[in-house]
């Protein structure tokens, strides 16, 4: 019932911990969209075209051949067969064309002479074809196993249950074949109670997921040492304005490192949303730096949490000279919290309406938490139609009745 959840960019939910606008869209598993194991039904096809062609050569009149169209049978081999099949496929054309050639009585000829001929280098050319899409097979399987082995290092797997607070989340990566990008998230058992942080990085690519994991590690640092969660925020926007200085500043710069300034003309900067559970206390804290309010979920009614005070995102604390506040609400056990990106919000249709995040919510606010993650994503893949153009991340907290999430 709470276990982790994290989209990967193949056909399933996996439990398998992951991690902005302007991204190339993904293409996620949704109604009509082709599985993997597509091409392993399509693989006899190059077959049955040999057949096809062959037995309508043999049974129509002799002035009419269809022979030449044995050359798409190497073409659609290379695009889903082995090299090896390709090359036994291509070699057999070659022997059934010139049988029924022979057969025909127009083996030797001119004409023959050229189909052959044509089949041949259509042959050779579909084998190259062939070990270049192996070749860039085999590169891809390389490069997830990197993105894989880079997402377990930089996002750790969100555990099923911290003390008294059950956990279940998905992350959706909108870069084309990427399974880490520039949302993220973790959640803590620390001294001061759970600790969890969602957020947002702006911008895309490697510079994104750079800042993730500055992020992350700032947090993981912080949430041990600083008793105040507003306390964390605050280092956490001034990790965020280090790491800004450090990708703006020129090699030759030899003038004051303004780290406000920076982010103005960079429009470098991370949303995030900061949630503490104190041991012994029904209560959540919630720090708002810049990021979409979250739902509570209370006797089976769901509303958003909109701060008094909306703090800054992280990295443009200091330019817009406000501070980080945390604010208190009840949290019982049966109530749920959902945290959110943007790109749960933000998700278009064909028509462009965006994703409306709240019906979703309210309707599956009564099933089991895993339950709901799993609809909550499925909702969003249908709306978007498998097209997501933003990293999106969900993670969704439930009191349950037992013990407090002071630190173990």
């Amino acid at each position: 019932m709470t276990s982790h959840t994290t989209d990967v960019p193949d056909t399933t939910t996996q439990r398998a911990a992951a991690p902005a606008p302007g991204k190339p869209r993904r293409r996620l598993p949704a109604r009509g969209t082709r599985r993997p194991g597509s091409r392993a039904l399509l693989a006899p096809a190059p077959v049955l075209l040999m057949v096809v062609v062959a037995l309508t050569d043999l049974f129509t009149p002799d002035w009419l051949h269809v022979s030449p169209a044995m050359a798409a049978v190497p073409v659609l081999a290379a695009a889903l067969l082995p090299w090896r099949a390709t090359a036994v496929l291509a070699c057999a054309v070659l022997v059934i064309t010139g049988l029924l050639q022979w057969d025909a009585g127009s083996y030797g000829r001119p004409d023959s002479d050229v189909t052959l001929g044509s089949l041949f280098v259509v042959g050779l050319a579909s084998l190259a074809a062939c070990s270049l899409r192996q070749r860039r097979e085999r590169q891809l399987h390389q490069i997830r196993s990197v993105a894989e082995t880079a997402q377990r290092a930089l996002m750790h797997p969100l555990p099923h249950r911290i003390g008294s607070l059950a956990l279940s989340g998905v992350y959706l990566p909108a870069e084309s074949e990427a399974r880490i990008g520039g949302d993220f998230y973790e959640a803590l058992r620390t001294p001061y109670g759970t600790r969890i942080v969602i957020g947002d990085v702006r911008g895309k690519g490697l510079e994104a997921v750079g800042a993730s994991a500055t992020l992350l590690g700032a947090f993981r640092e912080l949430a041990y040492r600083e008793p105040s969660l507003t306390r964390v925020a605050e280092q956490l926007d001034e990790r965020a304005r280090r790491h800004i200085a450090t990708l703006d500043r020129a090699p030759d710069a030899d003038g004051p490192d303004d780290v406000g300034t920076a982010a103005l003309f960079t429009e470098r900067f991370a949303t995030a949303l900061l949630v503490e559970f104190p041991p012994g206390e029904p209560v959540a804290r919630i720090v708002h730096c810049g990021h979409p309010e979250p739902y509570v979920v209370h006797a089976g009614e769901a509303r958003p949490h909109l701060p008094a005070r909306p703090g800054a995102p992280l990295g443009l604390g200091d330019l817009l000279g406000t501070e980080p506040v945390a604010q208190t609400l009840p949290f019982v056990p049966g109530d749920r919290l959902v945290l959110y990106t943007d790109g749960f919000i933000e998700g278009r249709d064909r028509r462009g309406r965006f994703h409306d995040l709240a019906a979703p919510v309210q309707a599956h606010a009564g099933r089991p938490l895993e339950a709901m993650v799993a609809a909550l994503r499925r909702g969003l893949v249908h709306h978007v139609h498998g097209d997501l153009d933003d990293d999106a991340a969900l993670v969704v907290l439930e009191r349950l009745p037992g013990e407090d999430d002071r630190c173990a």
